[in-house]
């Protein structure tokens, strides 16, 4: 591959540093990103299946929105270098899963179980592991279900088992880990304990609202 696409495609910045690992590997690395990004799409097109089905089924959707991302390749080098472990194509298949990530928000608790239940239930999507950081939050009061789903991808002349990192919340607690997320980048901020602190407050609001939600749509369909 020409350098100035692999500049282009890795990222100056990303080049500059690990100009040793990926830059030699570039095809490999731009076509693994590639089955990635379709493993995405695979899971991406279940999920709105599902959303669709359930509008004429139940006359309501359990989905609000879904956002995807695939990591940046220095994130992808930073955390292997971090984990210890060899900085190349083979080492991301073999020790990440969160190299695909889809973000799936969905209006009330309730819905992030039964999103999570329908996905994992089809016999061609296979659960890795499951974190609850909704009964069992972060710390810092994160609150979110993440899932890491294998599943086919049919190529042209190939199959292959790709892994997604699924996290699946509400909106509200997808707006204050929006927050969250701006505070980490923030390592200049004087007060960010305090406003670590402030966030964690909102957090647990969050929480009690989103059960208090969760109840009264109850309540309302209940009776429907």
């Amino acid at each position: 591959m020409n350098t100035q696409i692999t500049k282009a495609f890795l990222g100056y910045d990303t080049v500059n540093r690990f100009q040793d690992y990926f830059l030699p590997q570039s095809t490999q690395f731009q076509q693994l990103m590639m089955m990635y990004n379709c493993a995405i799409k695979e899971v991406k097109t279940k999920l709105d299946i599902l959303n669709e089905e359930l509008s004429i089924t139940t006359k309501r959707t359990p989905i609000e929105f879904i956002t995807y991302r695939i990591k940046k390749p220095e994130s992808i080098a930073n955390k292997l270098e971090k984990l210890g472990y060899p900085i190349t194509v083979d080492s991301i298949v073999e020790n990440l899963n969160d190299v695909a990530g889809v973000r799936v928000i969905c209006p009330f608790i309730g819905d992030i179980y039964d999103v999570a239940k329908m996905l994992t239930a089809q016999d061609d999507i296979f659960l890795i592991t499951e974190k609850d950081y909704i009964k069992h939050p972060k710390p810092n009061g994160y609150r979110s279900l993440h899932l890491i789903i294998e599943t086919p991808v049919f190529f042209s002349n190939h199959k292959r088992m790709m892994r997604v990192e699924v996290q699946i919340r509400t909106i509200a607690m997808d707006f204050w880990a929006s927050l969250d997320s701006q505070l980490k980048y923030k390592k200049e901020l004087q007060n960010a304990e305090e406003v670590g602190l402030e966030l964690k407050e909102c957090a647990d609001i969050i929480s009690q609202t989103d059960v208090r939600m969760q109840e009264i749509k109850e309540r309302i369909y209940s009776d429907i």
